[in-house]
């Protein structure tokens, strides 16, 4: 390796389809690694395009201006300065979709090479194989006297084990390996799950072992819709041990001296709420900042879930840009209606009450429903999409981003009203369980207050009855969250949930809720995956099947 082998990492941020966007942070970036002597820049996957960019890749027009990007981008580099990056490439064969998602290696004003991704997931939040092809060549591309051996994000994970299942019998690495590869080089979209970080360090050292060689890994950082890319590109030497890891959460352009891969004497680990919270605060500034919202508006009830929500928002769109809006019923307590207003006092965030009674009534005497010995199912709902109509309102008027504020276990469960609190643009919580929620606010109160200390102790309640609570209707949620978390996440049948300690008839009322209330969730705003299994796109399941029982 020579003694000048200097590589920029450019860990960015890119947006779906702004292909103008998207090269002028290449550009940005190309013109900082030559100031600073890098000999080569490593991008993340797709720069060109954005990830994932999911069934655009089927207007073909698109695909056109991602590739005159990427020649573009080429163009940029010199003699001095090679760039590896990726984008969306042509397969010429007559057989196949006809894509490659590729990383490209362009030096001296041209796209010498590429080499498209082997691997092609189709689990969870992937779908590769509905759009690309797998690389039919695996040859090291020579540059500055050392063989470089590319790869795309999957292709490094061939060897992992998925749940005691591998996914993959070939290995582009290896192959590379063999051909006389030297450098490892990994471009990603690998997006954020609760400790993920810990599984790609463990990973990347594992592979670095098996095939003795160092591996440059860039990744990408920012949200796009669901997803969030949490970065932490690294750098691993041929023994396995982390040499460099950029920041989370953040862009970062970096400068790696290969001449000099001593093993950081220190890798940060934040603990997973942290992890967490940075996903969501991004998550939500990305979500609002690329679909063009400046203003969010939340229906704040005067519970955990809306003040949690509450507190993300103005850390990511700034306290004047969020309005609190309490809509209390005949129903609602005063408890609620005061801590709802403190919550909003001490975010220093817009509030403003639009008390709902008059419209309540109105709906009940029209629908001519008896709510004197008891609220039926349709009364306590009439509440809640009445609300669900006024936050949209609000949302017309001034041009704000409606943030639902239910979460994971209430979603899992059907605890939640169509067109009522499901109403919004984004659900923010949805991947939170509630007794994550609370670990989330206390983390929020940390270094000052936000939540007042009568919001935790307070039993949970939608307060659409007299003296409702959560419980009424729903197990404790730090036993629910454990059922849902084995049914969900780790799939576990109600037998094998039953045999680690939970009573067999809660567990299968629980599993009959879920199954049940699919349909809802379809309907549902997109929420922010932090889990390794959120609904929205990484679940699919049927609506209308036979449960088993």
């Amino acid at each position: 390796m020579t003694p000048f082998m200097k590589i920029a990492l450019c860990q960015i941020n890119t947006k779906v389809a702004d292909f103008e966007g998207n090269f002028a942070k290449v550009s940005r970036a190309l013109s900082w690694a030559k100031k600073k002597g890098a000999s080569l820049a490593v991008f993340p996957e797709l720069v060109t395009f954005g990830y994932p960019p999911r069934d655009l890749l089927d207007k073909p027009y698109l695909v056109q201006k991602n590739i005159r990007v990427a020649e573009r981008i080429a163009k940029l580099t010199t003699k001095n300065l090679a760039c590896i990056f990726g984008f969306v490439s042509c397969n010429e064969s007559k057989t196949g979709k006809g894509l490659f998602n590729a990383a490209a290696f362009a030096h001296d004003g041209k796209l010498c090479y590429q080499q498209p991704k082997t691997l092609l997931p189709t689990y969870d939040v992937f779908d590769e194989g509905r759009h690309f092809d797998p690389a039919s060549k695996h040859e090291p591309h020579s540059f500055n006297g050392v063989s470089w051996g590319l790869t795309v994000c999957e292709d490094i994970w061939s060897s992992f084990d998925f749940d005691g299942k591998m996914h993959y019998a070939f290995d582009p690495i290896e192959i590379l390996k063999k051909k006389g590869a030297r450098i490892i080089v990994n471009i990603s979209a690998s997006p954020f799950s609760v400790g993920k970080r810990d599984v790609r360090r463990r990973l990347l050292s594992k592979k670095a072992i098996e095939c003795g060689l160092p591996i440059v890994y860039c990744n990408m950082v920012g949200g796009n819709d669901e997803l969030v890319f949490d970065g932490q590109s690294m750098v691993v030497n041929g023994q396995g041990k982390i040499v460099f890891e950029a920041k989370r959460f953040e862009e970062e352009l970096s400068l790696i001296d290969l001449e000099k891969m001593i093993p950081s004497k220190k890798i940060a680990s934040p603990p997973d709420i942290e992890d967490i919270h940075d996903a969501l605060v991004l998550g939500l500034k990305d979500y609002a900042q690329k679909c063009r919202f400046t203003k969010a508006v939340i229906g704040l009830s005067g519970g955990i879930d809306s003040s949690v929500v509450a507190c993300l928002a103005v850390e990511a769109l700034g306290a004047k840009n969020v309005l609190g809006l309490s809509l209390p019923s005949p129903y609602s307590s005063v408890a609620s209606r005061r801590d709802a207003k403190t919550v909003a006092r001490n975010l220093k965030m817009d509030f403003k009450e639009i008390p709902i009674n008059n419209i309540y009534s109105d709906y009940l005497e029209n629908l001519h429903i008896d709510t004197q010995k008891k609220v039926p199912l349709a009364a306590e709902n009439i509440q809640a999409r009445i609300r669900g109509n006024i936050l949209m309102a609000i949302s017309n008027q001034t041009d704000a981003l409606v943030l639902s504020t239910g979460n994971k276990s209430e979603l899992a469960c059907g605890y939640c009203t169509l067109y009522g609190d499901l109403a919004g643009g984004l659900a923010l919580l949805s991947d939170v369980p509630k007794t994550l929620v609370y670990k989330l606010a206390h983390f929020l109160n940390r270094k000052k207050k936000y939540i007042p200390e009568v919001i935790f102790k307070k039993s949970p309640s939608a307060e659409l009855k007299p003296d409702q609570k959560d419980a009424d209707a729903l197990p404790p949620y730090d036993i629910l969250d454990p059922i849902l978390k084995a049914y969900i996440e780790d799939h576990r049948s109600a037998d094998q949930i039953v045999a680690s300690g939970f009573k067999r008839k809660m567990v299968e009322e629980v599993i009959w809720r879920v199954d049940h209330n699919e349909y809802k969730r379809r309907q549902s705003p997109p929420g922010i995956k932090v889990t390794s299994k959120a609904f929205g796109i990484g679940r699919r399941f049927p609506i209308a099947w036979e449960f088993p029982r």
